[in-house]
């Protein structure tokens, strides 16, 4: 198998690309995405397939949405794409409460194959409280979605092609620092499933689990922690929702602890769900309390100073296994 070097802006670009060739019925719906302003992910798409199959839309978050709904149910499978992730509020009611909820409602009969992506999350830009959000939190609380968040450019290539061709709706989230990130991936046609997760690295003394750009950090912290003699193991869950959760419950079996590391806020995050998880089912296998790294409870600061003291860091994840290891 032959492969390439690629960031993760240009393996999400690839994905639509071959996913829009193979299937005439997967259709773009955005802001500004025919002249591919939308930090140039949808570069190329209106001249290889068209107004009929690329839809700019006015700066209106539910009508991008109710548009992809009504889209999928006359038998496309629409991506639409909320280009600041910060602004998903607006389409809140439509995602939760219809394209959530339709298929259960009528028993079946209807598909919902709608991927949103969500564009632009997290902090560290300097763009203050209303633009540097991860919200991801809030869509696994909700029957009916599926939240899928790819932190590598072959997990996001091969993410964003499964979440396509699924038949219900996913909420594929992505990290306004990860599109540069390279990596290495088939040059063939390939998925990765949605709801397995990845051993990013093997350990034995502690295991990690973050995901988007945490998990580079968190590999990070591992790295540090592997010269003091504490081995890491790293898991991204790459699907939030449904969560693989016997490959987190083997890991902390192994090593006896666990961190989980999101730059969110700590509270109600995912942070909470999966150490809830494993009070529950893996209790058990802890040798030490679970420790969550996340951010405070606050909006995020405009200031630059405020803004890196906000955000999680390596050195929080390498004090957080001090604490548990030591």
């Amino acid at each position: 198998m032959s492969e390439k070097t690629i960031n993760v802006s240009d393996a999400i670009h690839d994905a639509l690309v071959e996913e829009m060739r193979r299937d005439p019925s997967v259709v773009i719906v955005g802001e500004s995405i025919q002249r591919a302003t939308s930090f140039g992910i949808t570069r190329g798409l209106l001249t290889e397939f068209g107004y009929n199959r690329v839809w700019d839309t006015p700066i209106a978050e539910n009508a991008i949405a109710g548009l992809a709904l009504g889209a999928a149910l006359t038998g496309l499978r629409p991506v639409p794409i909320i280009m600041i992730g910060d602004f998903i509020p607006y389409a809140m009611e439509i995602i939760c409460n219809e394209i959530a909820k339709y298929r259960y409602m009528f028993g079946g009969n209807f598909k919902v194959p709608i991927t949103i992506r969500v564009g632009a999350q997290g902090a560290g830009a300097g763009l203050a409280a209303q633009h540097s959000q991860c919200l991801e939190a809030w869509f696994i609380h909700v029957p009916g979605l599926k939240v899928v968040y790819a932190s590598t450019p072959y997990d996001a290539k091969g993410l964003l092609k499964a979440s396509i061709r699924d038949d219900n709706p996913v909420l594929f989230f992505e990290h306004k620092f990860l599109g540069s990130i390279t990596g290495t991936i088939p040059t063939e046609d390939y998925t990765v499933p949605i709801g397995v997760a990845d051993v990013k690295r093997e350990g034995e003394d502690v295991t990690i689990v973050a995901w988007a750009f945490m998990m580079h950090k968190a590999l990070n912290a591992a790295t540090e922690l592997e010269k003091e003699g504490i081995s890491v193991e790293v898991i991204d869950p790459r699907t939030l929702y449904p969560l693989d959760k016997e490959t987190i419950l083997q890991s902390v079996k192994k090593t006896g602890r666990l961190i989980i590391a999101e730059e969110a806020p700590k509270t109600g995050g995912i942070g909470a769900e999966i150490s809830a998880m494993v009070n529950e089912e893996g209790f058990d296998s802890l040798d030490a309390p679970i420790m969550r790294v996340a951010a405070p409870h606050t909006p995020i600061p405009y200031s630059a100073a405020l803004e890196k003291l906000w955000i999680p860091n390596v050195k929080d994840i390498i004090n957080a296994a001090k604490k548990i290891v030591t």
